[in-house]
């Protein structure tokens, strides 16, 4: 061995001497790395803090349990042993890589005892196992409920996202969803409906029509009902093509059939509620059905009759062409903006008007109010468009009409909900409009009080037909909120009067059911004892003679203490307060389920068009009828 080997730095020697010990070293604990063979550690080194080489016992710092500094030292103090341990290193490697290969495998796979159960964990599931069929119908719920196209399955992306998630499911193809999975979803959910709806005791439905993008005409049906919980329930039943003619004896065999299908019986129908369209009106009528005007509708319908003043008029086309000049002037919108700041005024873009919906137009007058100023400078720094500056007489006609019509969003969109009760809203509303909303006042213009009575006339006129003005009064008298607060003095016994008819025919029409139900259960039941006689007493003679209350009195005193009872908070559900006080009025509530059931309004309906828009955007045009009315019934009820 050459000189150069056994050579010490001064540091090494000393700390040869101080280590110049004979007791044995102990090895590192947990030791995985074979260089350890050449370390240890002193007995009382119970930490295991300080290296000891085993050769030279020099001291060998290795932070953190890196081994570099151990072989750095066998390569240059200990050639022999380095080269020893390096060819141990190399022996040891491929078996070592194996077995990790190996048990990584094995805790990849859930630790497989047999190669049996290797390959079984690594295949596809079985199409008619459980975890298959669940994950296939969640997949499923997410395109109905999403309006997510069925072409989605095919894309790239969602098989990666399902692979991830669980790599043993394979995505079937889009055919797989729509001629299988989509209908199986919807029978179901339809089975399930159609169950609920046969315990139904009285329901109301809404109806409207509309065109698809491609111009195919659909209508839709709505049903609403009350349950035995005194919960409000809606669900849209179908959304059938109907490409015939839409007169109204057409109109009224497809509200005929779309019943039928659904098992519905006409005789439990209570009302519908309809757009303002002759058609609709006299398919209605043809039916012999009680029909309730949309409330939106014949509001947007008294409004457009109201606002008929060449004034008015002008005003509302300098708005439109406002708006017009603004939306495609990108240059416009940005000078609008920095004037917008300079002025303090709200960061706002000006709105577009909607034809059929008056709460837009009104909205669109709002916006250029409030924006006028900023409007007025941005417009007259243009010389093409100086002269949509509007005029003081402009604005002075908006500032009337936005006067009469912005308080009436707020009801619209409180009589559009289908969760709560609303149609017994339309007569305080009725009546709050005469009284109040549309109340002439001193500050009034006079072109302000021609528009309020114009649309109050128009409201009224058409809300004062018998059948209408009959079924608001009962309606309004069964809210507990409302009784007959909202019912003329003079009229509260003839709307009493018919309450009481109504209530006693239906009780004689459930009673009809009830002498089949009991024969039934009498053959069901042959045997049961009959029951023991009990001796009458003398006292119960006059008990009868004093208790004869005939059916019609019986309900009358039950409206009388009905009528009486402790007035109801205005933010009180009347569903929860009949869910409490049925027991109490048992009469009563039998006829409040049936009429608080209907919607004022037909909105219920149009949401379904709005899902329509969803689910035939442009590029899916060519979906056929039956496949728009599954989707639609299964975005709505699921």
């Amino acid at each position: 061995m050459d000189m150069k080997d056994i050579e010490f730095s001064e540091i090494e020697i000393s700390e040869i001497v101080e280590n110049d010990d004979t007791e044995e070293l102990v090895p590192k604990r947990g030791a995985m790395s074979l260089v350890w063979r050449y370390f240890g550690f002193k007995k009382a080194d119970i930490d295991q803090t300080t290296i000891l080489c085993k050769i030279c016992l020099a001291k060998v710092a290795a932070g953190g349990g890196n081994t570099s500094n151990l072989l750095h030292h066998l390569s240059r103090k200990h050639v022999s042993e380095y080269e020893e341990c390096m060819k141990l290193r190399s022996a040891a490697a491929p078996s070592t890589s194996s077995s990790s290969s190996a048990a990584a495998a094995a805790g990849a796979a859930g630790s497989p005892k047999t190669p049996q159960d290797a390959f079984s964990r690594a295949a596809p599931y079985d199409r008619k196992s459980k975890r298959w069929i669940d994950i296939t119908n969640a997949i499923a719920c997410h395109l109905a409920k999403d309006m997510v196209p069925l072409n989605a399955v095919e894309k790239e992306g969602f098989k990666q996202i399902i692979k991830t998630l669980d790599p043993r499911y394979e995505v079937p193809s889009r055919k797989y969803f729509s001629h299988v999975a989509m209908p199986n979803l919807y029978h179901k959910h339809r089975a399930k409906l159609e169950t609920e709806l046969a315990t139904v005791r009285n329901f109301a439905v809404t109806t409207d029509m509309w065109f698809s993008r491609t111009m195919e005409p659909y209508f839709s049906m709505t049903v609403h009902f009350i349950s035995d919980e005194w919960v409000l329930r809606s669900h849209c039943l179908q959304t059938s093509y109907f490409p015939e003619d839409h007169t109204g004896e057409l109109l009224a065999a497809g509200l005929q059939e779309a019943l039928d299908s659904w098992g519905l019986s006409e005789k439990k129908l209570v009302a519908i509620t309809t757009d303002n369209g002759a058609n609709i009106k006299k398919a209605v009528e043809l039916n012999n059905w009680t029909g309730l005007q949309c409330f939106g509708h014949r509001l947007h319908l008294a409004i457009e009759s109201g606002v008929k003043d060449d004034r008015v008029q002008r005003a509302i086309d300098v708005c439109k062409k406002i708006v017009s000049a603004f939306s495609y002037s990108s240059k416009k919108r940005r000078d609008l903006a920095i004037v917008q700041n300079y002025l303090g005024l709200p960061n706002h873009g000006l709105t577009t008007e909607t034809p059929t919906r008056w709460v837009s137009r009104q909205m669109m007058i709002q916006r250029v109010l409030e924006q006028e100023r900023a409007i007025s400078h941005v417009l007259k720094d243009d010389k093409k468009s100086r002269q949509l500056v509007p005029t003081w007489q402009d604005v002075e006609v908006l500032e009337a009409v936005n006067k009469v019509l912005s308080p009436l969003q707020d009801f619209t969109d409180a009589l559009s909900g289908e969760q709560y009760v609303s149609v017994s809203y339309l007569k305080p509303v009725l009546s709050l409009f005469n009284t109040s909303i549309f109340a002439e006042e001193e500050s009034d213009t006079q072109l302000t009080k021609d528009l309020k009575r114009n649309i109050l006339g128009d409201l009224i006129e058409h809300y004062s037909d018998p059948v209408t003005r009959d079924l608001l009064e009962i309606a309004s008298l069964l809210d507990p909120r409302f009784r007959n607060k909202y019912i003329d003095e003079e009229k509260v016994d003839r709307v009493l009067s018919r309450a009481v008819e109504e209530i006693v025919s239906l009780i004689k029409t459930q009673q009809d059911t009830l002498p089949g139900a009991a024969g039934a259960k009498a053959e069901a039941e042959p045997d049961s004892p009959p029951k023991a006689k009990r001796k009458k007493t003398l006292a119960s003679f006059f008990k009868s003679q004093s208790g004869t209350m005939s059916e019609e009195e019986s309900i009358r005193k039950e409206l009388t203490v009905y009528l009486q009872t402790t007035e109801v908070d205005s933010d009180v559900d009347p569903l929860d307060w009949w869910r409490c006080h049925q027991t109490n009025f048992p009469r009563i509530a039998k006829l409040a389920r049936q009429y608080l059931c209907i919607a004022a309004t037909s909105a219920p309906s149009e949401r379904a068009f709005s899902t329509d828009d969803n689910i035939l955007p442009c590029h899916r045009t060519a979906l056929k009828p039956d496949a728009v009315d599954r989707l639609v019934f299964l975005a709505q009820n699921l």
